[in-house]
């Protein structure tokens, strides 16, 4: 088994990367492998509903690190999406990765557990928190928990590592996923997952 851990943050080994690792290890040590991929900190084009995913399932753009995320979440079993927070939100550049990321792909990741991570300085955390949720409960993800909201706080490493409340909820939170990843491995033997009913409803309110 395999977490895909994205790091949303232009910084790879800043704030966010010290939440996503405190995950990861604890995930690990339960014996479950983790992939931290980072978005990169160049410009990330927003979707622009072409699409032209709709059957190839890949972004028609190329110049950034969409298509290969896409890849390695098919075939992790778990993910873990982290951000900084600006603004009370997610970084912009992770919201445009992920729009594109499941836009007419989210069926690839249905039945994957998954959790947002967030940081922050003081505030803002639990509306970020709730924006990144949005991308699993429209994909039949279920959403993993921990001891308290996914957040941790401090603005340099070092800050975040003083974080002691902050940095035992990532720990449990990668608990919580192992353990989550393991039951659904014994469920699978002898549970089907559930069957969409079709065709799916899409109720438009202007006809």
């Amino acid at each position: 088994m395999r977490v895909l851990l994205l790091n949303g943050s232009p910084r790879e080994k800043g704030c966010t990367y010290t939440a996503l690792a405190e995950v990861a290890k604890a995930i690990n040590d339960e014996g479950i492998e983790t992939t931290i991929f980072h978005i990169g900190n160049k410009a990330v084009q927003g979707c622009i509903d072409c699409r032209a995913c709709k059957d190839s399932l890949r972004c028609i753009f190329n110049d950034d690190h969409v298509n290969e995320a896409i890849t390695l979440l098919t075939k992790a079993d778990g993910l873990v999406v982290g951000s900084p927070v600006y603004f009370a939100g997610p970084c912009g550049a992770l919201c445009s990765f992920l729009d594109r990321m499941f836009y007419l792909k989210h069926h690839l990741y249905a039945y994957k557990p998954a959790a947002a991570v967030v940081n922050c300085r003081r505030g803002g955390a639990s509306s970020a928190f709730d924006r990144l949720n949005k991308y699993f409960t429209i994909a039949n993800m279920p959403v993993i928990s921990s001891q308290y909201w996914n957040s941790t706080h401090g603005t340099t490493v070092q800050e975040v590592l003083q974080d002691l409340e902050g940095l035992q909820t990532m720990r449990t939170l990668g608990r919580n996923m192992a353990w989550m990843l393991k039951g659904l491995t014994i469920a699978a033997e002898d549970i089907d997952l559930p069957r969409p009913e079709q065709p799916r409803q899409r109720t438009n309110f202007i006809r």
